[in-house]
């Protein structure tokens, strides 16, 4: 009887461990910027006024693109070429 209530113990110690791993990877994920991207056609850079590019971190795992357009911000996919070229630095 006490092998199974240890091995129930460790059983249910691992699985909250497990799960709080889980919630704390979903806040973290949760403070990205970007829900959604645009991966549409190229974006006239005439409408561009400022780009920020946020790096991947412990705030979110995924590099970020934010163009300012004159009717608002908009996330834009970094992983398409016409991004990356007005990103170089």
């Amino acid at each position: 009887m006490t092998k199974f209530t240890a091995a129930a113990f460790v059983f249910l110690t691992c699985m909250t461990l497990l799960f709080t791993t889980e919630v704390i990877s979903a806040r973290l994920q949760l403070r990205c910027q970007c829900v959604k991207m645009y991966s549409g056609k190229p974006i006239n850079p005439k409408l561009i006024q400022t780009v920020q590019k946020i790096p991947a971190g412990a705030q979110c795992k995924n590099m970020e693109i934010i163009a300012t357009l004159k009717n608002g911000q908009m996330c834009l996919n970094p992983e398409n070429e016409w991004v990356k070229e007005i990103t170089k630095e």
